[in-house]
């Protein structure tokens, strides 16, 4: 008989952070094991329910006992089974005998195969597993991989045994419609009740009728909303609406990790207004903002402009009639975090961040890489030389490299080390350093993840750049490169911003330039790393291209070149694109690959002059002739940076290029014939391969 399944394991308070994996994972793993035993379909329903005291699931249409299962198994080789009369040797009985059959079953086995292949095969039933004893199998394994942060070990109630798990467990439940399943876990044995919440259940037990009553039980009695989705949605709604409730456009800050968070803290949530005295909101908000959602999981307002005002949203546990006193409550705790960030700021500000700079001379960076202050130094070498390239300010870039780290020495980011930057931009202009200057020391992390904003001014840029730059050379220059999913120091993270400034700025630097330059900033402090670091670069441009909608095939065109101009890469790909589209590109990609191979066999230097009266075949000389009339075409195309222009000249080659290869031998025995040849189509390879390697478009 087919129902509904609801499984429930009761817990002290889970770890607010992991809650939404730990019941994606519960709720997953054992609804798989059900359907892999054959006792739920394969597209069952299955519904998560997760709080801060509960893992449960329900799975739709679950079988009292699975269907029995025909099976075909592979005993031995015929000749090994069956001896020279036909008869079943020891081997063979033994076998069968694990099996649970005798030697009546000899005469039924099916012989497969011919020759020295074949076998025997056993067919026989294999009986459906009762629910108890798969419900007991799927919930082991459910526990068994859950993704648990920590482990603790307790005692259960006898007071000697000692089980592991998450938090302490206190109740199971396990209901197939209306009737308990019996099994057991974690000292546990299955049955209908459940606790609900601690404070305000109209029941301090609820025992569960039956599967499908287990949401709209706790809900009523329980005053619990246990399913997570649901409770997460209860509290942007709530949001919305108190945000709607101060007025003047208020809106509460976005933060997706902040409301998983509270949604694993609350079982019945309200949300309530609190606020603060004005006088803090002369402390930068971003201070303001991170100790109210990391220290309290407070929501703050911002205004219809992005500023922070002095109302806050706080996500209660409780609906009182009257919520004062837990507002209250929440204002009297808030308050002297907010009184720190601001004693903090107005202690940072007594010095100035120059003043600063000579304590990075003892922050160690590195073991292998020296201080903060030798590292300082570095970064200043490369801004400049940057700076140099692209005709920006290099006092500028050379004072924002000298002091952008000059804020880890202070109290507000030894507090909050996530304020490292924006920090050292609001001290930069307390400092009277302008504001080219202090957005470029606040700039220069960024982008700090994927989707960040880039620097806002060149000089950020510049900065930017040379932190990332001194990075990745130094660690790759100490063999700290990254592997597989380990990457302590974030060099994925730091080449992929390398790779968005350059593109998106559309910045003149070559890319080995840059790593050279970085490079000779370390002295002899380090190995030279640069083609493992270029390589790792071009890694991540690929896979960041191939994410943004590119083909492999294009991507792997334009890179093979290794395009050392990053912000020519997009009109490459587009050049690529609209070439492959043409009619003659799979014949000119075929011939291309094929004119590569040809040129690749030739010892020594490729001859590079075509002598037109050594041109015998009318192919040859129509190709000669054709290269001569879109050359230049192409050629000015190129230059411009009009790269599918460039690209799509190439078109007319078609033709001759055919022609060649069925009419002309390229390795004549005249030696003079065939270096002449030879000469050719190296020209043409050369035209034809300077936006991308059109070989790797060919199938």
């Amino acid at each position: 008989m087919n129902k509904n399944l609801l499984v429930e394991l009761f817990v002290e308070e889970l770890p607010p952070k992991a809650l939404k994996r730990l019941g994606e994972a519960f709720s997953g793993v054992l609804a798989d094991s059900l359907k892999a035993q054959g006792l739920a379909a394969a597209d069952a329903v299955v519904t998560s329910f997760a709080s801060p005291r509960r893992l449960a699931v329900q799975v739709a249409n679950v079988a009292d006992r699975a269907a029995d299962k025909p099976i075909s198994q592979k005993l031995m080789p015929v000749a090994v089974g069956l001896d020279a009369n036909g008869a079943a040797t020891p081997a063979l009985l033994k076998k069968l005998a694990s099996l649970g059959a005798d030697a009546s079953a000899v005469a039924g086995l099916k012989h497969v195969g011919e020759g020295k292949a074949e076998a025997l095969f056993f067919d026989s039933v294999q009986p459906g597993v009762a629910l108890a004893a798969g419900l007991q199998k799927a919930l082991e394994e459910a526990l068994t991989k859950l993704p648990i942060p920590k482990v603790m070990g307790y005692q259960l109630q006898d007071g000697w045994t000692t089980v592991s798990f998450v938090r302490p467990a206190h109740k199971l439940i396990a209901l197939h419609g209306a009737d308990v399943v019996d099994i057991a876990v974690l000292g546990l044995k299955a049955g209908r009740e459940t606790l609900g919440h601690r404070f305000e259940a109209a029941k301090p037990v609820v025992s569960i009728k039956d599967a499908d009553s287990y949401a709209a039980q706790l809900r009523e009695e329980g005053a619990v909303i246990a399913s997570f989705a649901e409770r997460r949605a209860e509290i942007v709604r709530q949001i919305a609406t108190a945000a709607a409730k101060v007025g003047g456009g208020a809106r509460a800050i976005e933060d997706e990790a902040l409301l998983d968070e509270v949604t694993a803290l609350v079982e019945r949530p309200n949300v309530v207004i609190g606020q603060f005295e004005t006088e803090f909101l002369a402390v930068p908000q971003e201070c303001l903002i991170l100790t109210m959602k990391a220290n309290q999981k407070y929501f703050p307002l911002l205004d219809t402009a992005g500023k922070l005002t002095n109302k806050f949203l706080i996500v209660s546990n409780i609906r009182p009639d009257d919520a004062s006193a837990v507002i209250q409550g929440n204002e009297r705790v808030v308050r002297p975090r907010l009184a720190d960030a601001k004693f903090f700021f107005d202690q940072d500000r007594k010095k100035s961040l120059a003043s600063r700079v000579e304590g990075l001379a003892k922050v160690v960076y590195h073991n292998k890489l020296g201080t903060q202050g030798e590292r300082m130094e570095r970064v200043r070498a490369i801004a400049r030389a940057i700076a140099a390239k692209l005709g920006v300010d290099a006092q500028a870039a050379d004072t924002a490299a000298q002091l952008a780290k000059a804020d880890l020495l202070t109290d507000m980011v030894g507090e909050f080390p996530e304020l490292q930057g924006i920090m050292g931009g609001y001290y930069a202009k307390h400092d009277g350093l302008g504001e080219v200057v202090a957005d470029a020391i606040e700039d220069h992390y960024k982008p700090r993840f994927a989707g960040d904003a880039l620097p806002r001014n060149p000089v950020g840029v510049v900065v930017a750049l040379a932190d990332k730059l001194e990075t990745l050379v130094g660690m790759f220059g100490i063999g700290q490169i990254p592997t597989g999913d380990k990457d302590p120091f974030a060099l994925r993270r730091h080449a992929l911003g390398v790779i968005r400034m350059l593109i998106e700025g559309d910045l003149p630097l070559s890319l080995e330039a840059l790593l050279q330059e970085a490079a000779g900033a370390f002295g002899g402090l380090i190995k030279d790393a640069t083609p493992a670091l270029a390589d790792f670069i071009f890694d991540r441009l690929a896979g960041s291209l191939r994410e943004q909608g590119y083909t492999a095939q294009e991507v792997d065109a334009v890179l093979a070149l290794r395009p050392q101009r990053l912000g020519d890469v997009a009109k490459r790909l587009t050049a690529v694109r609209a070439f492959a589209a043409l009619p003659e590109a799979a014949a000119l990609a075929a011939a291309n690959k094929r004119v590569g191979n040809i040129l690749k066999k030739i010892e020594g230097e490729l001859p590079t002059e075509v002598k037109p009266a050594l041109l015998a075949e009318d192919a040859e000389k129509a190709l000669f002739a054709t290269l001569g009339e879109i050359a230049p075409k192409a050629d000015a195309a190129y230059e411009a940076g009009d790269y599918t222009v460039s690209l799509q000249a190439l078109a007319a080659l078609r033709t001759p290029v055919d022609a060649f290869f069925d009419a002309v031998m390229v390795n004549a025995e005249d030696a003079a014939l065939r270096a002449n040849r030879q000469a050719l189509l190296n020209r043409l390879y050369g035209l034809m391969n300077r936006v991308a390697e059109l070989a790797k478009l060919s199938a």
